[in-house]
């Protein structure tokens, strides 16, 4: 069934699509526990899976050291110790739970929506990191659903892995070191801290069940429902703050969420109101989650078309602007574990050496993760990273020992690691640049707007600003300005701003407290305002006014405004266009957009105004109110009425029939309408092209991330040792070894037991081994395996050996010979080339067949044909046999006149005449179909005479079957002419 998964799901228009994608949504959210291995490996994998049951709701994909020159037996030796299926990876496989998928040879692996692809390697063997490769590739697919587990393995490979895994919300463990066949993949990765579990593996398939059970997955819900449980959260925040001085509350909900999720998966609790419980009774939790909070995800020249447009730009202009003897600043936040700071520090040691300027430069990294910032501080990393630095720069940087490299001192000195809280700790200044990639993506929109607001206030103007490629400025934009879009460098804004806002302790301070500096600020801005504009008003004129912000916000007031503005019912609101009284509004909202379009003073005169029961004319004024180093825009509204001759008066106060007044307001109303209408819709316009902009610029980005994320961690593979790979092979290939010893075993019983003498030589004729007969032969010892042949006596009686041996090794064709031995031992030798599977010659092999007996008997044997022999020519017998078909196969003491024929083969009328043969076929079927023996004398024609011979033929039996015959035939031609000549004498003398 799970095959016709797989294959319906590479094909989806086949009809069994819908059976895959009913499938796929059902079990759709179940874990995928990526497995890497090195030497030792093997004993490893039986054990784990020989815990597991048929169908615990994972996926098991295994990444090993391979050698890329043999087929892996991983599959076929894994197959015995677990009822899942166990399979070797093909591309384009889709990863389906309880299944066991293991990488082949000389293949890289990724996973990308949950489908395997392989690639082919770009890098020699020896330099091949597949398990890192994979492992990466796992974190940034599956997330908070990766699992990697990092087994027995020589070097460092899985530790960069196991941190992004760690650091997308997955679970990372290690097996423990003492248990480990080889500890040097295991103690790499507990030494960067990059584990969630330390575990024997025969306890991480208990861990992985409870965990699977416990951690749910909902898409936009997490199983907490933090987004419902504020309060709840809030309690998490106080016990962390509590425990470790800092405030996760500016941390995006779902960031928080997935990774309580995590711990509670992890103990085994599915409700938030007992997690809390749990982490009052325990501390050591609370540091736990404090440091799944802290994301690490960093490495060697993370995005290298980053850093080379970095270099290219910022870099080398701040190098440009500085003189010989000044020094360069810059500040890393969030640092992690220093992989970002030294990057960068190599960049500005590049430029400098290439430039050929005498400066100095000072990196302050900085972090609130006290453990990373130890481990960055050391400036010693696993030699892996290999994979993420160019050659020239890690030989020109970096010293390797023990698989481990470390940093040159030059590079080391120009940083200084500090721990620091970004929002809560006072920040660096006059920096040249300020570099924090991935740490604004964590956190909220107040947050961000404050963190770079920071930032700005550290730079040293035309400062430069390096981000990640998926962070933004958002509503501080405007303190910078783009140097390059696409890989996130800014530069510091000059333009006149509010002044950067007093450092608040972003995560630790109370909300109370929060409010009070908050109500402070803004009554000190408030005062600061109020004395700039009556400086303004008293200097000019002193007309009623309003100062208002870019959202339309009255921030202050002055005279009396109350005749023109006036609070709208509800919801207290200070928005100046709803607090305009009746005949203002339409006015006022038209003149507000079209001074925040030109910034330019603008002016709206003879404005009917309803003022307390009564009409107002005045003459409105916004102009843009200019405050050196604001953060916002502030417009000054100010409000005068129109004053009248005398005569105007009277003009005035003369009144109009009602119609006239309603129509003069009616056409008024409508004119200010128009216009307020004409530049909504301008506004409107560049509303619509800036947004069709942005929204080509954020598919351009979509485009690129995509890319990105296709392209993931292709070029970070690490070294891999060919040491490694050989060990891997002779792991898989130990339960073959051993059923190969037992075959062995059995080889070596029956050749003792045969007690077959065998002796096997090298090209150089030097002994590689030997059966125990072979002591008997040649006077071996243990101590002659690799000594010539040549140098050991022997008790054959066997002059040319070593030349036979020569002579085969050199010619490739067996011999055989048959010798004797001092002692009166007959053996049968035969030398034959060593052959090997690869049909390759290395060698002779020689055995010695004891025929001691069987020698005897020849002889005997011998002795008896020849006296046999001897006495059928003196009786001049001959004796053959024929077959069935009456066709001669064998033949003895032949006749004289046959001697040059060859019998063998024939049949009678091949060699007597006709009439003979057929005289004796007639005699010879007759016996073949009686099965009795016939004996008769016959004259039969031979070398032209005729002869008389006495034929016994017998019937050849096997197993009651007539085979063929057995003939005699014994001249007696002188003894009938004998017994003739007696028989006439006796006529003769009969006669007398």
């Amino acid at each position: 069934m799970a095959k016709k998964t797989v294959t319906s799901k590479s094909s989806p228009k086949k009809p069994v699509a819908p059976e895959v994608a009913s499938l796929s949504e059902k079990d759709k959210n179940f874990l995928i526990v990526g497995m890497g291995a090195s030497a030792g490996g093997l004993e490893a994998f039986k054990e784990f899976f020989s815990a597991f049951p048929k169908e615990p709701n994972m996926a098991f994909v295994i990444v090993q050291h391979l050698d890329p020159t043999h087929k892996s037996l991983m599959v076929q030796l894994l197959k015995s110790h677990t009822d899942m299926e166990v399979s070797e990876v093909k591309n384009n496989t889709k990863v389906l739970p309880n299944h066991v998928y293991v990488i082949p040879p000389n293949k890289d692996m990724a996973i990308f929506n949950g489908v395997l692809h392989l690639m082919t390697p770009t890098l020699e063997r020896g330099f091949r990191k597949p398990i890192d490769f994979f492992l990466r590739s796992l974190a940034e697919d599956q997330m908070e659903k990766a699992i990697g587990i990092i087994l027995s393995g020589t070097g460092t490979e899985g530790t960069l892995s196991l941190k992004t895994i760690k650091g997308h919300g997955g679970l990372s463990i290690v097996q423990n070191p003492k248990t480990a066949k080889y500890d040097g993949m295991p103690r790499s990765a507990i030494a960067a801290g990059v584990e969630d579990f330390i575990l024997d593996v025969k306890d991480m398939p208990k861990l992985l069940l409870n965990y699977s059970k416990n951690r749910k997955f909902k898409k936009y819900e997490p199983t907490t429902k933090i987004n419902t449980s504020k309060e709840l959260l809030e309690k998490i925040f106080i016990l962390l703050r509590t425990e470790t001085g800092c405030n996760f509350s500016d941390y995006k909900i779902s960031t928080v969420s997935r990774r309580i999720d995590k711990r509670m998966a992890l103990n085994q609790i599915d409700k938030l109101e007992n997690y809390i419980t749990y982490l009052q009774k325990n501390r050591t939790e609370v540091q736990k989650l404090f440091k799944e909070l802290l994301i690490g995800v960093t490495s060697f020249f993370r995005d290298p078309s980053a850093f080379e447009a970095l270099q290219k730009t910022a870099i080398n202009d701040i190098i440009d602007a500085k003189k010989d003897g000044e020094t360069i600043r810059v500040w890393v936040a969030g640092c992690s574990t220093g992989e970002e700071a030294y990057s960068i520090a190599i960049l500005f040691d590049e430029s400098i050496k290439k430039q050929k300027k005498d400066l100095m430069v000072q990196v302050f990294a900085s972090d609130m993760d006290d453990v990373a910032i130890n481990f960055a501080r050391q400036g010693i990393y696993p030699d892996t990273i290999a994979s993420d630095i160019s050659k020239e720069r890690f030989q020109n940087y970096f010293h390797v020992e023990n698989h481990r490299c470390k940093i040159k001192k030059e590079i080391r000195d120009q940083i200084i690691f500090a721990e620091h809280n970004l929002i809560k700790d006072p920040p660096f200044s006059k920096q040249d640049m300020v570099s924090c990639r991935n740490l604004l993506i964590y956190l909220n929109v107040e947050a961000q707007r404050k963190v770079s607001a920071i930032f700005h206030y550290a730079l040293n103007p035309k400062g430069f600003l390096f981000l990640g490629t998926s962070e933004s400025l958002g509503e501080n934009s405007g303190l910078f300005k783009v140097v390059d879009r696409k890989h996130k460098i800014f530069r510091h804004n000059n333009a006149h701003q509010k002044t950067i806002p007093e450092i608040v302790d972003l995560f630790k301070e109370p909300e109370i407290a929060k409010s009070i500096v908050t109500i402070s600020n803004h009554k000190e801005h408030q005062f600061n305002l109020a004395s700039m504009t009556e400086k303004l008003l008293v200097s000019e004129y002193t007309p009623a006014a309003a100062v208002i912000d870019e959202k339309g916000d009255a921030v202050y007031f002055s005279g009396n405004t109350g005749k023109y503005l006036q609070p709208s019912p509800g919801e207290a609101k200070l928005n100046i266009v709803d607090m305009a009284r009746e005949g203002l509004k339409t006015d006022l909202q038209a003149i507000i957009s079209k001074v925040r379009k030109s910034q330019k003073k603008e002016y709206r005169n003879n404005i009917s105004v309803k003022t307390n029961g009564s009409i107002q004319t005045i003459d409105l004024c916004i102009r843009p109110l200019i405050l050196f180093n604001a953060a916002k825009k502030y417009y000054m509204v100010t409000f005068e009425d129109k004053q009248y001759t005398n005569e105007t008066k009277a003009v005035k106060t003369k009144k109009l029939p009602d119609n006239d007044i309603e129509l003069h307001a009616l056409e008024q109303e409508l004119t200010a309408t128009k216009e307020f209408l004409r530049s909504t819709i301008e506004q409107l316009e560049i509303s619509n092209e800036e947004l069709k902009s942005s929204n080509e610029e954020l598919q351009s980005s979509n485009e690129e991330l995509q890319s990105t994320n296709e392209e993931l961690e292709t070029s970070r593979e690490e070294l891999q040792s060919v040491n490694e790979e050989l060990v891997t092979v002779n792991s898989e290939l130990q339960q073959k070894i051993d059923e190969l010893a037992l075959a062995n075993n059995d080889m070596s019983n029956l050749l003792a037991s045969t007690e077959i003498g065998t002796i096997f030589l090298d090209s150089n004729l030097n002994i590689k081994r030997y059966t125990e007969p072979m002591t008997k032969i040649i006077n071996l010892i243990e101590g002659d395996v690799g000594r010539p042949v040549s140098h050991l006596s022997s008790n054959l009686l066997y002059d040319g050996f070593i030349k036979d041996v020569q002579l085969v090794l050199k010619n490739l064709v067996p011999l055989e010979n048959t010798v004797k031995s001092s002692d009166g031992l007959w053996y049968k030798t035969r030398i034959m080339p060593y052959r090997t599977l690869e049909n390759v010659i290395e060698g002779v092999v020689i055995t010695f067949v004891d025929i001691t007996e069987e020698k005897t008997l020849a002889d005997e044997l011998s002795k008896f044909k020849k006296d046999y022999e001897h006495l059928a020519e003196m009786t001049r017998t001959i004796v053959f046999t024929q077959d069935k078909n009456l066709i001669y196969t064998s033949i003895a003491n032949i006749h004289a006149d046959f001697q040059f024929i060859n019998i063998i083969g024939k049949k009678d009328t091949d060699v007597f005449t006709k009439e003979d043969a057929k005289k004796l076929t007639s005699i010879k079927e007759n016996v073949l179909k009686s099965g009795k023996s016939i004996r008769k004398n016959l004259k039969l024609s031979i070398g032209g005479k005729e002869r008389i011979f006495d034929m016994m033929i017998r019937p050849l039996l096997e197993k009651d079957l007539v085979t063929g015959i057995a003939c005699t035939l014994m001249d007696i031609t002188e003894l009938a002419e004998t017994e003739k000549e007696l028989a006439e004498l006796k006529k003769k003398a009969n006669g007398r």
